[in-house]
């Protein structure tokens, strides 16, 4: 069930949008009539132009004391920022993947009281699962939601249909992307959208949703949400 009562129009912080899913989720939100005003937080430009955009661009995500004062004001955070755990250390994975966010989210919770926070996870995040990746994300899920915000909702997409026409889509999805029609009967827990993603953040983030970790198929049922 989701709540009945909204929350004011979204401000919101993004981050990760020169990545495919922080592109795709940002196209989302400038469609969308639920959403007012977004703030990149980026290390190079997007190249995104919107009436509705700001970018902030800042190098040391661990440290954002020099940019604190531009992250105030916010009700609503899509973390999308992230890295593929293929070729890269165990300690490199966990600094990224759980300092950066922590660190990230920590500042956020103190300086917007009311947020909510939109963290992008993974299927088969399990904290006591048997890969390292899996573990790193799902202690990362945990200790987002000890954290002071409004409410702290983690999703857990599969494969994505990417979204037609933007920049960061990567390569190897134009040699799959014609299975998706064929798999999603099958498989329909496994198989969704990135346009999907973007509007169920974006429901789940006004409206509210019954369970904090959302897989594909809430995912699903926030994107066709209409109050």
């Amino acid at each position: 069930m989701m709540t009945s009562k909204s929350i004011p129009l979204l401000r919101e912080i993004i981050t990760g949008a020169t990545g495919m899913v922080g592109e795709g989720v940002a196209y989302e939100c400038m469609k969308s009539p639920l959403v007012e005003s977004i703030l990149l937080v980026n290390r190079k430009p997007s190249g995104i132009t919107h009436h509705k955009v700001t970018e902030v661009l800042h190098d040391n995500m661990h440290d954002l004391s020099k940019i604190e004062d531009k992250l105030i004001g916010y009700n609503a955070c899509f973390f999308c920022l992230g890295i593929s755990s293929i070729g890269v250390s165990k300690d490199d994975y966990y600094k990224i993947t759980y300092e950066l966010t922590m660190h990230f989210a920590q500042t956020l919770s103190r300086l917007n009281a009311d947020m909510t926070l939109c963290y992008i996870s993974g299927a088969g995040t399990n904290i006591n699962g048997s890969s390292n990746w899996s573990r790193v994300k799902g202690k990362t899920e945990n200790d987002l939601k000890l954290l002071q915000f409004k409410q702290v909702y983690n999703f857990r997409p599969a494969f994505m249909k990417p979204t037609p026409g933007l920049k960061n889509t990567l390569g190897f999805y134009k040699y799959i992307t014609w299975m998706f029609p064929l798999l999603r009967p099958i498989m329909p827990g496994s198989i969704g959208t990135l346009t999907e993603l973007g509007e169920g953040m974006i429901n789940t983030a006004a409206y509210g949703y019954n369970n904090d970790t959302l897989d594909v198929k809430d995912i699903r049922t926030m994107a066709r949400h209409q109050p």
